[in-house]
């Protein structure tokens, strides 16, 4: 890999369709992460599909677990995924049959009933879909060198993350106009019915047809995107992969301890933005009195502003470097995190959530940045699939100090301290990496 300071080689020029192709994916599998995994799908699971269950363990509970098996198998398979992806040819492939299962079992949760029966096969589709669209993000972010030089990769970094907010917030809207908003028997502009879940079942074909649609020009041309490169290098056995990434690993610290560090720091702060996103409308209904329909509209909202500031985000980190905008927008958020935990009010919370979500976008666009410079020309694959793994790795942090806070304090307002910990842990450790040197875009 590139050592601090070594500038990398130069990459294919970026070609503007490229780059389009490249952030729709992003823009599909963003918004059917939204209405699986937050709004809607996993809603349903808790509140209508569990409704009727019995026994000591509650449906969200469950939700929890089966998510947590889901991370715990993401961070296994990570690393020999992203060997797998070290060469172009082979991120086509690997993204293909990721995001194909990803839209198959999006579309058969609208198979799933609300009734107790159907419950553990729900969380299973939930589950596995969500594993496979975080396998997807390995071929996915390493195609970022495909189709970006290296004085570009900031903005085009950035665009690619507003891409995914913005898919989030129109399909959000399509979903809540056309199939959830209204009461009754029928719900959204549709009029279907919200017996046996209808609306939400038929939503799910939509959210699958929509990945699909974003997904397909990146798939049809990721063969032709960049340099041409020979299929060649030979982990293609699970053994051999895994012995390959801790050679990599072992190699890296021995030559440059930063990589390692700074996949440690955003391992940190990543799970606690996660956690900021997930437990947002746990806080706003129970702390702030933001009704559960408002907090749709909120979330609606927090995706317009997190896709602005991950554009601005990447303007500036061609400008200065990725370093510099994590650390500045992690101190904000830090800050902004304390100042929710003494406010009250629906108006604090819109407030001061919003401008938290302003920062998210910067540090996730200047993350991949940095990585993609911190590593060697053809390891991308190797660094994305490591950053996946750690990421997955300390996934339990977040929610356990957000829990652990709750009981300790006994009230859901302490939550949020346990997510500043974890917040506050990142950036310490990001402080002691060194970034390599900083050239500045051309104008």
């Amino acid at each position: 890999m590139t050592p601090p300071g070594r500038q990398q080689p130069a990459l294919p020029a970026t070609r503007r369709t490229d780059v389009v192709v490249w952030a729709l994916w992003d823009a599909g599998c963003n918004g059917m992460s939204a209405i699986v995994g937050t709004f809607v799908f996993a809603v349903y699971l808790t509140n209508a599909v569990g409704a009727g269950c019995t026994g000591d363990t509650s449906p969200a509970s469950w939700l929890g677990r089966a998510l947590t098996v889901a991370g715990l198998t993401v961070a296994a398979l990570a690393p020999a995924v992203g060997v797998w992806v070290q060469h172009p040819r082979r991120r086509r492939r690997v993204l293909t049959l990721f995001t194909a299962a990803a839209v198959t079992l999006t579309a058969a949760m609208a198979l799933i009933r609300p009734d107790c029966s159907y419950l553990f096969a729900g969380l299973a589709l939930l589950a596995v879909a969500t594993g496979c669209s975080d396998l997807a993000s390995i071929p996915y972010n390493a195609m970022l060198t495909q189709v970006a030089t290296p004085r570009t990769a900031g903005r085009i970094s950035g665009f690619g993350w507003a891409a995914a907010y913005s898919g989030s917030v129109v399909l959000l809207l399509v979903i809540y106009v056309g199939f959830v908003a209204g009461g009754g028997d029928t719900r959204g502009l549709l009029g279907l019915p919200a017996a046996e879940g209808t609306n939400v079942r038929m939503a799910m074909l939509v959210t699958a047809g929509w990945f699909a649609l974003f997904a397909l020009p990146l798939l049809l041309r990721a063969h032709r995107i960049g340099a041409p490169d020979p299929d060649r290098g030979t982990p293609v056995g699970v053994a051999r992969a895994y012995r390959q990434v801790w050679t990599d690993l072992a190699a890296e610290r021995r030559r440059d301890r930063n990589l390692v560090r700074f996949l440690l720091a955003s391992a940190l702060y990543r799970d606690g933005m996660v956690g900021v996103f997930v437990f947002g409308a746990v806080l706003g209904v129970n702390v702030y009195g933001v009704s559960a329909a408002d907090v749709l509209i909120f979330g609606v909202a927090a995706c317009v502003v997190a896709a602005l500031g991950a554009a601005a985000g990447g303007l500036i980190d061609d400008r200065i470097g990725a370093k510099p905008v994590i650390v500045t927008a992690l101190s904000c958020m830090i800050v902004l995190g304390l100042v929710l935990l003494v406010a009250s009010g629906p108006t604090a919370f819109w407030v001061l959530g919003l401008a938290l979500c302003l920062f998210i976008g910067p540090v996730q666009a200047a993350s991949r940045t940095m990585l993609i410079r911190m590593s060697g020309a053809g390891r991308e694959g190797v660094a994305f699939g490591l950053y996946t793994m750690t990421g997955r790795a300390v996934a339990f942090l977040g929610p356990w100090l957000f829990s652990v806070f709750v009981d300790v304090f006994d009230t859901v307002r302490a939550g949020m301290g346990g997510l500043i910990v974890v917040l506050v842990a990142g950036l310490a450790v990001l402080v002691t990496v060194r970034a390599p040197e900083h050239r500045r875009a051309a104008a």
